[in-house]
């Protein structure tokens, strides 16, 4: 078995950032950091309207139970209810809050929300934007 090098001797020409042996360096861990992994949830909720989860929005965010919501409209929820398939628009909130926060997010949410059984799932984030999220722990108060 012969080398590249023997069989195409301009190889040797190109910078070695150009060879297939030479790979990107790792990025660093960032540093300074107090964020913990799973501190920061993202949490979905599906409302039957823009006026209901504006409503819902503004609400938790005055109450620091969220640091931000976006609002995707016009979503199309396919779904079993009571032994039917259904097929509904909503309005899709995706709420930034503190994971701590989300028993009593939750707890908000099916208080003032209009469905018998309201969608709230609660993802955690591992990690993103470390002053974003940042911003969101200091935007929300631990109950």
């Amino acid at each position: 078995m012969h080398s590249l090098l023997s069989t195409y001797p301009y190889l040797r020409l190109l910078p070695r950032a150009f060879s297939m042996a030479t790979r990107p360096p790792e990025a660093p861990a960032p540093t300074g950091s107090d964020y913990i992994a799973g501190s920061v949830s993202v949490v979905f909720v599906t409302c039957p309207n823009d006026k209901i989860a504006k409503t819902i929005a503004r609400s938790v965010v005055e109450k620091r139970l969220a640091a931000c919501v976006n609002l995707v409209p016009q979503i199309t929820s396919v779904y079993e209810w009571k032994g039917k398939i259904e097929e509904d628009n909503e309005v899709m909130m995706m709420i930034k809050t503190q994971t701590a926060l989300a028993p009593s997010l939750t707890e908000f949410i099916r208080s003032v929300h209009p469905y018998e059984v309201v969608e709230v799932i609660a993802l955690p984030v591992q990690q993103g934007n470390l002053p974003y999220l940042n911003w969101v722990k200091d935007s929300t108060t631990p109950q």
